[in-house]
């Protein structure tokens, strides 16, 4: 897949986007969410991102393969040069290096937006995640015990910090 392509999500891309995501909120922990978002939930996500927090796509022939944003970490204005992340790939199309060439241009944006921390969550039984954070030079920061419920479990939450510069905007 390497002629796929990363864009800015536009809104057509909405349908694609929640498909790939409701299709790990039903089979995963990959998200802890445990019922699929009404459609118009994502349009309310997605008007809330705009230039400082983007979605992007990645694209090839015309489909959508995956899907990567940025969004606030919190809200307190203290926290505002740190951003989380979230990548998802459609579910056949995992294991090309989709998710790293998200991730990588994701780290990219966060950079060029003046962030100057990027973190990314997991379930610590996630290894393909945990391992593509650490491919892009993400450090483990925290691992919380059972904060997490899903099918009938409880689970750990990893976290993943990548510092990216002075962040002063």
């Amino acid at each position: 897949m390497e002629r796929a392509t990363i864009r800015l999500a536009t809104p057509a891309d909405l349908p694609a986007i929640d498909t790939i995501y409701d299709y790990y909120v039903r089979t995963s922990t990959c998200t802890y969410q445990e019922a699929p978002d009404q459609p118009d939930a994502r349009r309310e996500w997605f008007a809330a991102h705009g230039e400082r927090y983007p979605v992007t796509v990645i694209e090839h022939d015309g489909e959508i393969l995956g899907w990567a944003s940025l969004s606030p970490w919190k809200e307190r204005s203290g926290y505002r040069f740190t951003v989380e992340l979230s990548v998802y790939l459609r579910d056949d199309t995992r294991g090309q290096g989709l998710g790293k060439r998200l991730l990588a241009d994701l780290v990219e944006r966060a950079a060029e937006l003046g962030y100057h921390a990027i973190i990314g969550g997991a379930s610590s039984e996630q290894v393909a995640s945990i391992r593509l954070h650490e491919s892009l030079g993400f450090t483990r920061v925290a691992h919380f015990l059972e904060t997490g419920f899903k099918f009938g479990k409880w689970l750990d939450v990893v976290y993943y910090q990548k510092r990216l510069g002075p962040g002063l905007m």
